[in-house]
């Protein structure tokens, strides 16, 4: 009899997304790691310390199983459901097994070290010794040199982070559903503005309130980043600001959600494998892939710290004047809820900017068109749209076609904008479909083309409107794309280090945080800021308010993100599991020194922390601070070749592109910054654009 059809076990181009079914996976997954293990076995009995006999069957065994699992791992962001999630729990213990007998091949290893140490080596690219270190570095990570007991109770552990992370993100995302606020009175949802109440009205008729309307209500606030966001920094009614804002720090924090025991145990069995490799601590383990060191990470938090702490103190000293001066009652004891209200009340008043009133200007179709100009203009790229040539997951998603100068396909790429709280987690991010490769290329084409999935969660389109995004949310699209132009104008034929592959983990946000400053820089943002209806520009003095806000509590902003790089080092370095001190007891210090105000007791964000828990910046969230310091150093070439020099200009973007965004993991990302730059980099740049050059001592413990 045949076998069913199962989509994910088709030789596909593009996923087939539309007919993928939870059903599809386990059978797809068991299958495909029986045929994988078939061609390991092949692999090891045959092979030689060649690139053909070794790297290129191997880089095929590897990516077969990585598309397969990024389709299902995809759809699991995007598309949860119960059966999806049974289906997925069922089958990865397989998948890991097999990734740790792969990882742990002892003779795929001894080729490797045959190639280090073979009179060749000299004469093989840089890029090609980069694959050969980091496989053998890659696998003592994964415990090919652990022996019997030793090597089981890794493997054993390697089992249980994967499923403990899995159930972490699922936990968070189930926390964020459960949360529902039904307001009824007009009075509780002053200053609002319209957009968020129509979101809340189309909530509740979602959750069978079916006359449900912006102007009338009733309205559903849920922890969705929209809906909260709204209510934090517009809501005039103080108790419910601090309802959302301790449901928000809260989740996943309680009952049968409760993210504290699996955070527990994901440290207890970090540190435990650490140990079995020979590190002190994770975080040595994790810089094996990254550009610092445990030491240089923690000086740099450490004077990023410094620098934002005095700045911070003002923001809030500022905020507390402010509210003062409108005779609000709270003003002497601010707290969390208040500040981001009282701040952007500031804002309004200091610079004359509405946030709500901006949208009309933000709206993604005209983002999109800037954004696609910009990324011409500088890497000579053209975007095509290509819907309908590839299959997708939901009618809100774009297709696009990424084409060089002379009009070839270079990539492709889907874009998913907007937020579904019921079935889609919440953030940004970018993940490969495939990378180019020259080994996995057909139909006689040189190199295999990379296409990647673009995920945002920003303002759905609402009563008949385009989507009207606010700035923060401009931001994220372009710094998504940053990462999707690393992914998809790489250079780099060697499949194992093109795009962000093979890039030391703490230099993988450099462009993505690149093409967040050109949000900044006018052109860029008269290019952009064009009003949805009328078409017509945003005004020339708002434009100049708008740009100058970019320094606007931006001490604050910094010492936020420096608590989590903070506390995510404390975890993974002195951090003593069962010890005397809570993971909370480390936030909490580590809170008296990035929080202007301490703190609440009860804060557990520890617990939706999903970078550090369920993601890959495990001992790595300063990555986005180092990489501040790439990026921010890397746009002040532009600013200093003069943005009015389009010639000058149009060479750096295709210098970037030619090293940044080309040579992959082909090469130390120093030396490529180098090659760019011409010069080491300096953290003056990123200071100076966050207002944060003048400060001298700070203190906050």
């Amino acid at each position: 009899m045949a076998s069913e059809y199962n989509p994910l076990l088709e030789d596909f181009v593009f996923p087939p997304f539309d007919v993928i079914e939870p059903r599809h996976v386990r059978p797809a997954i068991l299958s495909l790691l029986k045929k994988l293990e078939s061609d390991l076995v092949e692999l090891e009995e045959t092979l030689e310390p060649t690139w053909p006999k070794l790297v290129e069957p191997l880089e095929k065994i590897t990516d077969r199983l990585s598309v397969v699992w990024g389709v299902v791992n995809h759809l699991n962001a995007v598309k949860d459901s119960p059966e999806l999630r049974s289906a997925i729990e069922e089958v990865q213990p397989e998948k890991v097994k097999f990734q740790l007998r792969l990882g742990q091949s002892k003779l795929i290893y001894s080729a490797f070290k045959a190639i280090k140490d073979s009179s060749n080596w000299e004469n093989l690219s840089e890029a090609r010794k980069r694959i050969v270190e980091a496989q053998i570095r890659d696998a003592v990570l994964n415990g090919v040199s652990l022996e019997d007991d030793k090597r089981q109770r890794f493997n054993e552990i390697q089992q249980e982070l994967e499923k403990l992370s899995q159930k972490f993100e699922e936990n968070n995302l189930d926390a964020i559903k459960k949360f529902e606020k039904l307001i009824n009175d007009k009075k509780d949802i002053e200053g609002i503005p319209a957009t968020a109440l129509a979101m809340a009205a189309q909530m509740a008729i979602s959750k069978g309130h079916e006359d449900a309307t912006a102007e009338n209500g009733p309205w559903v606030i849920t922890l969705d980043g929209p809906s909260y966001r709204s209510v934090m920094q517009h809501a005039q009614n103080r108790s419910l600001r601090e309802e959302v804002y301790r449901a928000y720090i809260t989740r996943a924090s309680s009952g049968d959600l409760n993210n504290t025991p699996i955070i527990d145990q994901i440290l207890k069995l970090r540190l435990e494998k650490a140990n079995l490799l020979g590190y002190n601590n994770y975080a040595e383990v994790s810089m094996e892939n990254k550009m610092a060191t445990v030491n240089k990470a923690v000086e740099l938090i450490e004077e990023l710290r410094i620098a934002s702490w005095n700045y911070a103190i003002q923001d809030m000293e500022d905020i507390k004047i402010f509210a003062k001066g409108q005779n609000e009652r709270e003003a002497d004891k601010l707290n969390h809820w208040d500040i981001k209200f009282w701040s952007e009340r500031l804002r309004e008043s200091r610079f004359h900017i509405n946030e709500e009133e901006l949208r009309s200007f933000f709206s993604l179709p005209k983002v999109i068109d800037g954004l696609f100009s910009l990324a011409k203009m500088l890497f000579a790229i053209d975007i095509d749209p290509a819907d309908g040539v590839a299959p997708v997951w939901n009618d809100d998603i774009k297709f696009y076609c990424v084409k060089d100068s002379s009009g070839s396909p270079m990539a492709y790429f889907y874009f998913d904008p907007y937020s579904r709280p019921s079935e889609k987690r919440g953030g940004a991010w970018v993940s490969e479909v495939v990378g180019r490769s020259r080994a996995l290329s057909h139909d006689g084409a040189l190199s295999r083309l990379p296409i990647a999935h673009v995920v945002c969660n920003q303002t759905p389109p609402l009563a008949g409107k385009p989507s009207l995004m606010t700035f923060r949310e401009v931001e994220t699209v372009f710094h998504e794309f940053g990462h999707a132009l690393q992914h998809m104008l790489t250079k780099q034929d060697e499949g194992l280090v093109s795009g962000s592959r093979g890039i030391e983990w703490d230099a993988v946000e450099l462009p993505s945080q690149f093409m967040e400053n050109w949000c900044y820089q006018r052109d860029t943002l008269m290019s952009i800021a064009k009003h949805y209806e009328t078409g017509e520009c945003l005004p020339e003095e708002v434009c100049s308010k708008l740009l100058s806000t970019r320094t606007f509590r931006a001490g604050s902003e910094l010492l936020r993100q420096l608590r989590f790089a903070s506390v995510d080092m404390e975890l993974h370095t002195n951090y003593i599991p069962g010890g005397s001190e809570t993971v909370y007891d480390i936030d909490q210090r580590v809170g008296r020194r990035t929080h202007a105000i301490p703190l609440l007791p009860e804060d557990r964000f520890l617990c939706s922390l999903s970078h550090i828990f369920s993601d890959q910046y495990a001992a790595g969230y300063y990555s986005y601070q180092w990489a501040e310091v790439l990026s921010f150093d890397a746009f002040s070439a532009f600013e200093e070749a003069g943005f009015d020099n389009d010639t000058v200009i149009k060479e750096k973007g295709l210098k970037f592109r030619d090293t940044v965004l080309a040579l992959g993991g082909g090469k130390s990302p120093l030396e490529v910054f180098i090659e760019f730059r011409g010069r080491e980099p300096s953290s003056e740049a990123m200071l100076r654009y966050n207002g944060l050059l003048k400060s001298t001592a700070a203190t906050g413990g």
